[in-house]
């Protein structure tokens, strides 16, 4: 099957694209490079752009009339910067989106894979959330994540367009063959900064926030290994059709999945292995929370079991690990 993946030179969508080429998939690329990185859309066909140019978006069909699914990753992806910035998100996350999606309609691409986001949810009794738990996004970021969703779930009302909407939790680590992995410009991962500040590139870890009502005041995530997240795409693209079929009439042709491990680690316990792994401590200080920052969730992963067949397999001691690795190679391959 041949996907476009828009984003697909930033940390995410390149590392979906390893792993559907590694299933004998073809990827096409469409990304801004805004946020993405040209290097990590390497050996692809690739094409810089906006998302919402209708021409170019008709270029790329014309030019590859077999793409059938379209994984949709491309979007501004710092929470204190929508904050500062909302305006600039809502055009770029919102705005541009519904272009895409309109377009990719009148060009017959009707499955739609969304990179959504499990900041939509507002704060659960215990941290853990599944798929119906309350929506209540703190920042304009997340409010952008679920207003796409709600894009879709209108749009799949009324056509031929089905969509799954898959809410990421925490994603750290690299790609286990190396092919990508954080970057200069991916400013928020959590672990490539406490990678950067371990090889200098960064004078301190800031944990951002050390009185949430959490064991230890630090913020509790879900920390997702990239390669984990990005099996679940290729889950849900191979098995696009028999979601529908499991998830029957009460989808309405739009199916929201979590991805997550179901493990709830605190930022401060993150260091900790962190620290652990590499045998030394970091430059490390506690600060106040960012604009727009949330004591965090974890994920009931039941959903995606039943309609993916996935679940998560990788450590976060593997994510270390691999990130590690990641750093010895990445100013080879990014230049950065």
């Amino acid at each position: 099957m041949k996907i476009l993946i828009t984003g697909g030179a930033g940390y995410i969508g390149s590392t979906i694209g390893s792993a559907l080429e590694d299933r004998g998939h073809e990827t096409v690329v469409l990304d801004s490079l805004v946020v993405g990185h040209r290097a990590l859309a390497r050996n692809r066909p690739f094409y810089e752009g906006d998302i919402a140019d209708g021409q170019l978006l008709a270029r790329i069909f014309g030019e590859h009339p077999d793409i059938e699914c379209a994984v949709h990753c491309a979007a501004l992806i710092s929470v204190p910067e929508s904050v500062e910035h909302p305006y600039d998100y809502y055009v770029n996350n919102v705005g541009k989106t519904l272009e895409l999606f309109r377009n990719l309609d009148d060009l017959g691409c009707r499955k739609l894979v969304f990179s959504s986001s499990a900041s939509v949810y507002g704060e659960a009794p215990g941290f853990l959330v599944d798929e119906s738990a309350a929506l209540a996004p703190e920042s304009p970021y997340a409010r952008t994540k679920m207003i796409v969703e709600m894009l879709m779930e209108d749009m799949c009302k009324t056509g031929d367009v089905r969509g799954i909407s898959l809410r990421y939790f925490n994603p750290v680590g690299a790609d286990p063959e190396l092919r990508s992995g954080p970057h200069g410009k991916a400013t928020g991962q959590v672990l490539g900064m406490l990678v950067d500040v371990a090889m200098g590139r960064r004078p301190v870890f800031n944990i951002t926030g050390t009185d949430w009502p959490t064991r230890d005041g630090t913020g509790v995530r879900d920390y997702i290994h990239v390669w984990d997240l990005a099996q679940a795409h290729v889950k849900a693209i191979e098995g696009f059709d028999r979601v529908f079929e499991l998830a029957g009439d009460r989808s309405q042709g739009h199916v929201v999945i979590n991805l997550g491990t179901g493990l709830g680690v605190t930022v401060r316990e993150l260091v900790d292995a962190f620290e652990k792994a590499i045998g030394h401590e970091i430059a490390k200080a506690d600060a106040p929370p960012r604009p727009g920052d949330t004591a965090g969730a974890y994920v009931s992963g039941d959903l995606a079991e039943r309609l993916l067949g996935w679940r998560a397999t990788l450590s976060v001691q593997q994510a270390i690990v691999d990130a590690l690795r990641w750093s010895k190679v990445r100013e080879e391959i990014l230049g950065d």
